[in-house]
């Protein structure tokens, strides 16, 4: 049995792979989302979500976070390419740079937030599994950052309520460093 190639499709934001295959995008032509206080990030997706990993190249400027800090019941990572991060981690702190990996497994309380002096590029991979087991804790350095929740839930919902919808959109001009 041969895997066939799927074919891009052009959106107004971007180009999107659609169906069951395989295929080659370019980050910098693929469709982004505007998450507003949670940057910028692409996934690569269409209109169907990746069965088994969940993967998402993010741009976030100082001060903002990937998502809410929370742990679910499957293994999350992170690798910095460029700028510099702080991750949230337990109830602790610790500065990440370019090259930094974090492996987060099941279970684990986390959150990477922008920091530095200027734009930092960190690609997420996660295994798909859904929401069963996603809890957002209460964590006084979430808080603190912008990235946490101040009464303890498991539905996503409530737990980005305050925040506005992600928008789609192109990708930025100059977002993504030549390495």
């Amino acid at each position: 049995m041969t895997v066939p190639e799927i074919p891009l499709r052009e959106t107004k934001y971007g180009l999107v792979a659609d169906g069951e295959g395989w295929f080659v995008i370019n980050a910098r032509e693929s469709r982004w989302r505007d998450a507003g206080h949670f940057g910028l990030f692409c996934n690569f997706e269409g209109k169907r979500r990746f069965r088994q990993l969940g993967i998402n190249l993010n741009v976030l400027e100082p001060g903002q976070p990937i998502g809410m800090y929370h742990r679910e019941l499957h293994q999350e990572d992170f690798l910095v390419l460029a700028g510099e991060c702080l991750l949230i981690v337990e109830g602790q702190e610790r500065k990440l740079r370019a090259w930094d990996f974090v492996h987060c497994p099941p279970e684990t309380n986390h959150m990477i937030v922008g920091a530095g002096g200027g734009p930092a590029v960190v690609l997420a991979v996660g295994a798909r599994g859904g929401r069963k087991g996603l809890v957002y804790p209460v964590d006084e350095l979430a808080v603190a950052h912008r990235a946490g929740v101040e009464r303890e839930t498991t539905k996503p919902e409530e737990a980005y309520a305050s925040f506005p919808a992600w928008a789609r959109c192109r990708y930025h001009e100059g977002s993504l460093p030549d390495l």
